[in-house]
């Protein structure tokens, strides 16, 4: 099989390229017409002998002397025609005429027989990118059709030409192995800087889910968090680190603890943002964050809310109306010069809200706005625990292991009880005009209160003497309107004396001598805990708590 022979059967640009040297291209021996070995036809010399003439060569001499692997074979069969030498060489020498089933085992290993039947019947090329072979190399092969008539077979040969690629696929493999570790690395941070247990408020039932991106998703920065303040009171977090990687994760741990330090302050949602916005700068300029600080108090059935650049909180109603958080919203964390403001919206008995990160609702080529859409109708029909919806969330959203992004869902219901469950939760109130009755009849409506939710008569004594304390600090350093509210849980008692002066109060040690200044240190030695709070207004709330016994 010469040259002149196989190019008269091959298509398009390879039959050009012959034709063109057959022609006169390459230049004519010295002495016969047309420009000599120095000189191009367009006159230019040239240096170096003449090139020799391609039809001297045959195609055994061009692919014998290939780096690259070279076999043709022919007929629908795949009959071995030739190997070349590096294909010899690295596999061994094949007889002639065999079927490549038996005599080319290594052409099935790489799935190439198949791919070979397609190039016959398409007279068109295909190629196939680092193929592993059992003997540990990696292969990207090309198969060509070819025509062969001197071989009398219908359907032609194709010419399989395969490139060693394992120095490639062997660092590419290390880059996985490489971007497999540094993601696990980065999942076990998110995942330690997490909660690893919620916790569980009296009044609110809470679950939440994180699920990190598919492999080739690196990990994000979403977080959550449940916050118990004291006296009832809950803050609920969500938020988003914009980035990926090791990175995120640890700028999202530092603004999660901050999170829970200014929680302890027990300010306004939108002065946490405003701390946060600050902090978050400090942190890393070139990193932002959402996120949404939400606090419910069990006493007015509603959550308190502040939206750093967020998606809007979803509240579910028992009647399965879904009621979207309005604004306000300001601009992510770490962006400076805003101020953020707070909103309300109602959490009655029975209701359930959700808190998310984008993960959950953003998908490519779609609006956002038509993923909160379909979170609204999914949340619409999910019932059972908060663990049951967040699952039917996760599921509903189209959200897998493969997921391109990371999510976290955030669930809290309000349960509405009824029967022996609803006996163990209860409210109390009295209003305060001031003056030397008040005391009285604070210690007088407390001991009749407590009384009636049959509490042993030590726990009742410490009630009493802690309310009283409470109201006598609020009458000698506040101002009215002054209330005292009494609440029980399946879990603690809740003493509360609020007023319309914002000093907050401050344990300090009495000297012997003082005639005051032993209040409040009173409260925080009988009680399991106490603490203050600015109210909305301009007032103040203090308050302590007893841990029920069993």
């Amino acid at each position: 099989m010469n040259f002149t022979r196989w190019s008269a059967r091959l298509p398009g640009t390879q039959r050009r390229a012959a034709a063109r040297t057959d022609r006169g291209s390459v230049p004519a021996a010295r002495g016969e017409s047309g420009p000599g070995p120095d000189t191009w036809p367009d006159g230019d010399r040239t240096d170096g002998p003449a090139a020799p003439a391609l039809e001297e060569l045959s195609v055994r001499q061009l692919l014998g002397q290939l780096p690259a692997l070279a076999a043709l074979v022919y007929g629908p069969e795949h009959r071995v025609a030739y190997v070349n030498d590096a294909y010899a060489t690295t596999f061994g020498p094949r007889p002639v005429g065999a079927p490549a089933a038996k005599a080319l085992p290594e052409l099935d290993e790489l799935g190439l027989l198949p791919l070979m039947d397609q190039v016959l019947r398409s007279g068109k090329p295909r190629t196939v990118k680092s193929r592993k072979a059992q003997g540990g190399g990696s292969y990207t092969v090309t198969c060509t059709p070819v025509e062969i008539p001197a071989r009398g077979e219908a359907g032609g040969g194709v010419l399989v030409f395969a490139a060693d690629v394992t120095d490639h696929a062997e660092a590419a493999e290390r880059l996985r192995a490489s971007e497999r570790r540094h993601r696990e690395t980065a999942v076990t941070l998110q995942r330690s800087l997490l909660p690893q247990e919620l916790e569980q408020p009296d009044d609110l039932r809470v679950a939440a889910t994180y699920q990190p991106g598919g492999t080739d998703a690196a990990v994000g920065g979403d977080w959550y968090d449940v916050i118990t303040l004291g006296a009832g009171r809950t803050a609920l977090v969500i938020g988003d680190v914009m980035g990926r990687g090791v990175r995120a994760a640890a700028v999202m741990g530092q603004l999660r603890t901050a999170v829970r330090a200014y929680a302890r302050l027990d300010l306004p949602p939108h002065e946490v943002l405003q701390l946060l916005d600050g902090l978050a700068a400090e942190i890393d300029a070139s990193q932002i964050a959402t996120c949404v600080y939400a606090v419910h108090d069990p006493n007015e059935g509603r959550l308190v809310y502040a939206s750093a650049g967020h998606l809007p909180l979803l509240v579910r109603h028992e009647d399965g109306s879904v009621h979207r958080a309005a604004d306000p919203t300001g601009p992510p964390l770490g962006t400076g010069g805003w101020l953020h403001t707070s909103g309300t919206i109602a959490l009655p008995p029975g209701a359930t809200a959700v808190l998310y990160t984008d993960g959950l609702v953003e998908r490519r080529g779609e609006d956002i706005d038509e993923g909160v859409a379909a979170l609204e109708r999914a949340l619409s029909g999910a019932v059972g625990t908060p663990q049951v919806v967040c699952d039917r969330l996760i599921r509903s959203l189209g959200v897998t292991a493969e997921h391109d992004d990371d999510v976290a869902v955030l669930v809290l219901q309000h349960p509405a009880r009824t029967g022996p469950d609803a006996e163990l939760f209860h409210n109390a109130a009295l209003d305060l005009l001031g003056g030397v009755e008040a005391a009285p009849r604070a210690r007088a409506f407390a001991s009749g209160v407590l009384a009636s939710w049959r509490f042993p008569v030590e726990l009742r004594d410490l009630g009493v003497l802690a309310a009283s304390e409470l109201v006598a600090n609020s009458l000698q350093h506040g101002t009215p309107p002054m209330r005292l509210r009494l609440r029980r849980t399946d879990r603690r008692l809740i003493i509360e004396v609020t007023d319309g002066d914002d000093h907050l109060p401050r344990r300090r040690r009495a000297e012997p001598g003082d005639e005051s200044g032993r209040g409040i240190s009173i409260v925080a030695t009988i009680a399991s805990s106490w603490g203050s709070r600015r109210t909305p207004g301009g007032g103040k709330a203090v308050w302590c708590e007893f841990a029920l016994p069993g």
